[in-house]
């Protein structure tokens, strides 16, 4: 979700999210919850980044009367409404085409996404093929490329990611 916060009401609208973050993470199925501030003098949105196990979870979430209760609170605070857009893939690394937020353009999501990808590649294969022969799978080039894939996917999406587009979000969104 994006909200784009009226000038000199940060302070409350931190207070708020302080409030409804807790009672997020506290939902059933709640896996992840990421937070991108605005960058000083260029904007004013924050973008949230919520993940959830299920949809049915998620839009349990989204429905809920806490919820609704919390953003009816916090409208004062917003320039516009509560922006959100349920997704799942790799659009939720970067600001949502949808959100009225400022986008990466398209060549810093592919140097981005293909300095992350590059070292993983890399590295992961060093790492599964020496496990598989230690749990006696077969050596074999598609179930090892299979293992390894799956790996590098996994880590980009939990752990890479969402770290790494925090460290570089002033170049990013510059």
């Amino acid at each position: 979700m994006t909200h784009r916060v009226r000038e000199c009401k940060h302070a409350e609208y931190e207070n708020w999210f302080n409030e409804i973050a807790p009672l997020c993470k506290a939902s059933p199925g709640h896996l992840d919850w990421h937070i991108v501030r605005p960058i000083s003098g260029l904007t004013g949105t924050y973008t949230i980044i919520i993940r959830f196990d299920t949809r049915s979870h998620l839009q349990q979430w989204m429905e809920s009367p806490t919820r609704s209760r919390l953003i009816e609170k916090v409208k004062p605070l917003l320039a516009t409404g509560d922006d959100f857009f349920i997704s799942s893939g790799l659009d939720f690394w970067f600001t949502p085409e949808r959100a009225k937020a400022k986008v990466p353009v398209r060549w810093k999501q592919y140097i981005v996404t293909w300095s992350a990808i590059y070292p993983l590649v890399l590295g992961v294969p060093i790492v599964i093929a020496p496990v598989l022969r230690l749990l006696h799978v077969a050596d074999n080039h598609f179930i090892t490329t299979l293992a390894v894939t799956g790996t590098v996917v996994f880590l980009m999406v939990y752990w890479v990611m969402p770290r790494y587009t925090r460290l570089i979000q002033r170049w990013l969104f510059r």
